[in-house]
């Protein structure tokens, strides 16, 4: 098990065996998630290029130009904040 203190600001530094595990690096940006038993857990959310890779890509999907997914975007915007 590893300790970590929390300081007067709230502030807590994360071990660096806990950082070489979840291969965390200065930036990168983690979630915390509280659980019903009041326990938290810590994912990283920083991805790599090649984490991501593909990921979208879907066989028989029709390709879509950057001015559609933009126009789409916008119309999205706008119906969530109008």
């Amino acid at each position: 098990m590893t300790v970590a203190t929390l300081t007067t600001k709230g502030q807590v530094t994360i071990p660096k065996k806990i950082r070489e595990v979840l291969r965390l690096h200065a930036g990168d940006k983690i979630e915390i998630i509280v659980t019903e038993k009041r326990e938290a857990v810590i994912r990283p959310i920083s991805k790599k290029v090649d984490d991501v890779f593909c990921s979208l890509h879907q066989l028989g999907r029709k390709a879509v130009s950057v001015d559609e997914m933009n126009k789409a975007v916008t119309r999205k915007l706008k119906e969530k904040f109008t």
